[in-house]
């Protein structure tokens, strides 16, 4: 009997039996932070936005990951105390040779408190537009219209103005046309009431705009600005130029194209301009 018990002593201080343990511990650690977290998760599905949802999720795994491990690192007969203080030493020799990171980090942070966007919005920042598809304490990520993907720093994003297209649930297309100076202008007006009228898209309320910008080259330069829900804004937008260039050709309203006048002064006659026939010259 006495054999029998320093066997089981003897397995139980075993390396392997050891290290088993202290796997088994991880492995039981993994598997708990992912069912909290996804039970957490469901507990504020209602109470919180996608983007907060994703970070406490992945807080609640992380943190008790972490204590497991830490309790596998004990079980297996580390010293605690020495690891901390390897670690903080280790992170601060880690903060002065990674300063671009921590300032990622913290930025990040910023990012988290602020708000100013959630995962699946669409944003734009510099020349580059996409969903946002994660958030994380480093970066950004994005996917592009094109389905390209994209990492952006989260200091640039501190740094640089972004905008989220997808914040309000309508948007303003602004409609760019130019007309022949001898047009009427409160005619092309009433045209382009009636064309925003008619279409199903445009909201009511706002109501459209008319602005006139300017006196350009060739034309009157206006914007016409019509209303509508977020979800529709391209459609709109294509739908009023085809719908306004169709129907300034019904009604002879001209779309001027640039071109250039030679004028040399009202006391002088006009330059005479003389075409030879190609025929003439050839056979010359």
């Amino acid at each position: 009997m006495d054999s029998i018990r320093e066997i089981i002593n003897l397995v139980q201080t075993s390396f392997l039996y050891v290290l088993f343990q202290a796997v088994l511990l991880l492995i039981i650690g993994y598997i708990l932070g992912r069912i909290f977290s996804g039970i957490v998760a469901k507990i504020v599905d209602n109470k919180m936005t996608t983007h907060g949802q994703f970070l406490l999720k992945r807080t609640v795994f992380y943190v008790i990951l972490a204590l497991f491990a830490l309790s596998a690192l004990k079980h297996a007969g580390f010293d605690l105390s020495i690891l901390l203080g390897a670690a903080g030493l280790f992170t601060v020799a880690l903060g002065f040779a990674s300063q671009t990171s921590a300032s990622n980090l913290i930025s990040g942070l910023f990012l988290m408190v602020e708000r100013p966007f959630s995962i699946s919005d669409i944003i734009r920042i510099n020349d580059i537009t996409g969903e946002v598809i994660s958030i994380d304490l480093l970066s950004v990520k994005l996917r592009t219209y094109d389905n390209l993907f994209v990492r952006i720093p989260n200091e640039s994003m501190i740094k640089t103005p972004v905008t989220t297209l997808t914040k309000f649930p309508i948007r303003r297309a602004d409609i760019k046309v130019g007309i022949a100076y001898k047009e009427d202008i409160e005619r092309v007006r009433e045209v382009l009431l009636a064309i925003a009228a008619k279409n199903v898209i445009c909201l009511d309320e706002p109501a459209p705009l008319f602005i006139l910008t300017g006196f350009g080259d060739s034309s009157v330069d206006i914007q016409f600005s019509v209303w509508a829900k977020r979800e529709n804004f391209l459609e709109l937008k294509n739908s009023m130029y085809q719908q306004i260039k169709k129907t300034f050709d019904e009604q002879g309203i001209e779309i001027p194209f640039p071109h250039l006048s030679l004028y040399s002064g009202s006391e002088t006659k006009p330059m005479p301009v003389k075409l030879n026939d190609v025929r003439d010259s050839n056979e010359g």
